[in-house]
């Protein structure tokens, strides 16, 4: 059963720490950290302030395109390592600050700028870099969707996923080494595949866990009760 991250048991959380603990939860969870972000975690001390360490490197990114500095090659790999030199260390804050909510959303509009200035100075086809966006912008609106209704996807999808720091590398070496369009390939089919695959059976799962709670229910109730409430739904109507 896929639930929101729960509170210590056994006591009565705060209801000012047990808000700010959601918040955290949903945005760290709306960043889409892979495996590498959790594995450098403890290596990072308290991190860099997201806001404008993400709003850094999306400037220096553009500025490397906007000034000429990108061709076909290694050269690919810069707008790569500088989201991920100046964002991963990032990842260990709070994210409690009065403005980073606005991280996520730059940390992936920082992300689909790197994958449409390399794949396009690579050459590489305009709808399979369309489709690669699509598939990760789902995965973004699963993710705020199912966190709105307090159910949190599982922890194994974003390492699968393999994160927005994975996936940019994967990609900037594959333009490095002049082989993107198959890597792109290959990456698209299996996020395509794995988010959707992952979203459809964790709904269904969820809505047939609804459904037999409602059974449930209902069985519990005593014939007066169901009496009671056909009989006021009728009257309502």
């Amino acid at each position: 059963m896929i639930t929101q991250p729960q509170a210590v048991s056994g006591q009565i959380p705060d209801p000012a720490e047990e808000r700010l603990r959601i918040q955290t939860a949903r945005l760290v969870a709306y960043r889409d950290d892979g495996p590498l972000a959790t594995l450098l975690n403890g290596a990072l001390g308290r991190g860099l302030p997201p806001v404008p360490a993400t709003m850094a490197a999306l400037l220096a990114i553009v500025a490397v395109a906007v000034g000429g500095l990108l061709e076909p090659g290694p050269t690919l790999l810069i707008p790569v390592l500088i989201m991920v030199v100046l964002v991963l260390p990032t990842a260990p804050r709070s994210h409690l600050g009065r403005f980073d909510w606005l991280t996520p959303p730059l940390i992936r509009a920082t992300e689909f700028t790197v994958i449409l200035l390399v794949g396009l100075t690579a050459d590489a086809p305009k709808w399979l870099l369309f489709v690669l966006i699509y598939v990760v912008g789902y995965h973004t609106y699963d993710t705020v969707y199912r966190t709105r209704q307090s159910i949190w996807p599982p922890a194994w999808v974003f390492h699968a996923g393999l994160g927005w720091e994975v996936r940019l590398l994967v990609i900037g070496v594959g333009a490095a080494l002049d082989m993107l369009t198959p890597v792109l390939v290959v990456l698209t089919a299996y996020l395509l595949v794995l988010f959707a695959v992952e979203s459809v059976t964790s709904w269904v799962r969820l809505d047939k866990a609804s459904a037999q709670a409602a059974a449930d229910q209902d069985l519990e109730q005593s014939p007066e009760e169901a009496l009671e409430q056909a009989t006021g739904e009728a009257e309502r109507a």
